[in-house]
């Protein structure tokens, strides 16, 4: 026997005969944090009517939790490297509950934002041990099988939230929402608990909380400016100040980073092609897939007059695309390179943006189908190859941490493209709104038909053109992020043989 055969007898001697399983029970975790932000797009509208949201107050209620979510990360991969992965999956699922239980009751719009707010920090805790747990359980020739499920499960849940969504806002209005991201984390705090072994990073680092709560502020500000440049414009005193306090939580962000002993991101990580490639392509790309259905689900409702059910039934095509594309997206590195296999995934995606786009008052669902379908697709057959590009940089010790940089990277684009593409709809819906409509009613879609309610058919389609006139413009802006995430792709990552197994190879 060879010695690499020896070693392969080993791993396999050593390997944890429960690791599928604890892939289910990881994978339950990952769909509470990935509902919990998707299922609620279906219900905008119905939160803008009951709740007296404006545009703005809408992107908050999605960002609140994003921006948290993502601003935390890093801290949170951290914290589960030291004190355990296991525990602090545990720990986040349980702030879930509570708080999904609190934004069931919001009476207020400013209540929802903070219940959200504080969803982010049980979310940072929760995403960056799932990863990392399946780092620790599956060996590297298992771990593309392993990350293509959670692509797919992840992908999946995004897809399906809306649909949920719609079931429980038919029978128990938004609130529903809420009510099932509680149970579904109740379940998964037993799943956990009870199969996943615990680990953690033998060094022991420290959690720095003022250079957490430092990169916070710097990415809610951002996100912020960008929110508020439709309404207020780019030299705002708002934008202007966003904009600063971003600086000042970078500034201390930085200082904080050289003068640790233990920072809190390996910037030596960042000298890695395949990290900053892969990481880079999937931020960009985030900026237009987590912001689609923010859009559609108003267009879905407002334009095309579905019901908040038969509009999450509409999204349905999404999650039917990633379920076709996982198993190719697994199988794509082996025959034609990472580096293809992402870019090849990006392009479908693209192409499903720029049919979106098509879309006019009078557009038939197919339109809407074709595209979310191309979306899902090129989703699942991009994610197995991303995920095992970044982690495959990270040293296995380091998992929670390059797990939540991974994350970081795509929740931060995902916030910006609800802000940017958010933006770019309000923005756009007034530029082509006609001067017969209310300029306050002309805010917003939901605002203009709340004040034409009685009738005035004319005014009613000419908003209804102006919508989609803005979505275009906006879905166009997400097949461009998809494309330039794609170029990063290929520019970044070098060549590999069609025929590696791993990116470490």
């Amino acid at each position: 026997m060879t010695v690499g055969e020896e070693l392969s007898s080993a791993v396999a001697r050593e390997r944890d005969p429960r690791r599928w399983v604890i892939l289910g029970a990881v994978c339950v975790a990952l769909m509470v944090i990935v509902v919990d932000n998707t299922v609620l797009n279906v219900a905008i509208p119905t939160i803008e009517d009951d709740l007296g949201a404006g545009p703005a107050a809408l992107q908050a209620v999605v960002n609140s939790y994003v921006v948290v979510f993502a601003g935390l990360l890093v801290a949170a991969g951290l914290v589960s490297d030291r004190y355990g992965r296991r525990l602090a999956v545990v720990v986040g699922l349980g702030i879930l509950v509570v708080t999904s239980v609190v934004a069931a009751f919001a009476p207020s719009v400013g209540w929802l934002i903070a219940a959200r707010t504080v969803m982010g920090v049980g979310a940072a805790l929760v995403m960056p041990g799932t990863l990392a747990i399946l780092v620790h359980v599956f060996d590297p020739d298992e771990r593309v099988k392993a990350f293509a499920v959670w692509s797919a499960v992840g992908s999946a849940a995004m897809a399906a939230g809306p649909l949920v969504g719609g079931v429980l806002v038919d029978e128990w209005g938004w609130p529903g929402v809420f009510a099932v991201n509680a149970v579904l984390a109740g379940v998964a705090i037993v799943l956990i608990g009870w199969l996943v072994p615990e680990s953690r990073d033998r060094e022991n680092r420290p959690v720095d909380v003022v250079g957490a709560a430092a990169m916070t502020l710097a990415m809610g500000s951002f996100v912020a400016a960008v929110t508020f440049v439709a309404d207020h414009g780019p030299l705002s005193p708002t934008v202007l100040g966003s904009l600063a306090a971003t600086v000042v939580g970078a500034l201390v962000f930085r200082a904080r980073q050289r003068r640790a002993r233990s920072p809190m991101v390996d910037t030596g990580l960042y000298r890695d092609r395949r990290f900053v490639g892969a990481s880079a392509a999937v931020a960009v790309l985030a900026v237009g897939t987590g912001s689609v259905l923010f859009v559609l689900t108003q267009h879905l409702q407002h334009v095309m007059g579905y019901s908040p059910l038969r509009a999450g039934l509409a999204i349905v095509p999404l999650a039917v695309g990633v379920v076709l594309g996982s198993p190719v997206g697994v199988r794509l590195p082996a025959r034609i390179g990472y580096r293809r296999a992402i870019v090849a995934g990006f392009t479908v995606t693209a192409a499903g943006f720029a049919v979106l786009a098509l879309l006019t008052p009078t557009s038939h669902y197919a339109v809407v189908a074709t595209g979310l379908l191309l979306a899902g697709v090129g989703s699942g057959l991009a994610s197995p190859a991303v995920h095992t590009t970044v982690l495959g940089a990270v040293p296995p010790d380091r998992a929670g941490m390059g797990s939540a940089l991974n994350d970081t990277h795509q929740q931060l684009g995902i916030a910006l493209g609800v802000a940017l593409v958010g933006s770019t709809v309000a923005a756009g819906y007034r530029h082509f709104a006609p001067a017969e409509l209310d300029v306050r009613a002309g805010s917003s879609l939901g605002g203009t038909l709340g004040e034409l309610a009685g009738g005035q058919g004319d005014l009613i389609a000419a908003a209804h053109l102006a919508f989609t006139r803005a979505q275009s413009v906006a879905m166009l802006v997400c097949a461009v992020f998809a494309v330039v995430g794609g170029v990063i792709a290929w520019r970044a990552l070098a060549p590999d043989h069609p025929r590696e197994r791993t990116p470490e190879a």
